[in-house]
């Protein structure tokens, strides 16, 4: 291997709270396909939530998405959009 990793220790993803990815299915079929690589065999999977929140046009205030959906809970405008909370990425891979 180029970097000279003989393993994979860790892998932090970050997931949007309303990203439709069920960390607790995520984790199954990562402990499940982690196991039939000698190199990922063990890794822990770290999962942080990013929070959902939604911009509104009308009063320029963000809010939680999750708590307010899409009206918003200062004006009550329905012109407002999501400005985070449904990307997932990888955040850090540790190896050793």
């Amino acid at each position: 291997m180029e970097n000279r990793a003989s393993k994979v220790g860790k892998v932090v993803l970050q997931i949007g709270e309303v990203s439709t990815i069920i960390p607790s299915y995520l984790e199954d079929c990562w402990n499940w396909k982690c196991s039939k690589s000698e190199m990922m065999d063990g890794c822990e999977l770290s999962v942080e939530t990013i929070p959902a929140i939604t911009f509104c046009e009308e009063c320029r205030e963000t809010y939680s998405t999750t708590a307010h959906g899409k009206t918003c809970p200062y004006c009550g405008s329905k012109r407002t959009y999501l400005v985070q909370g449904d990307e997932h990425q990888i955040r850090e891979i540790e190896v050793v």
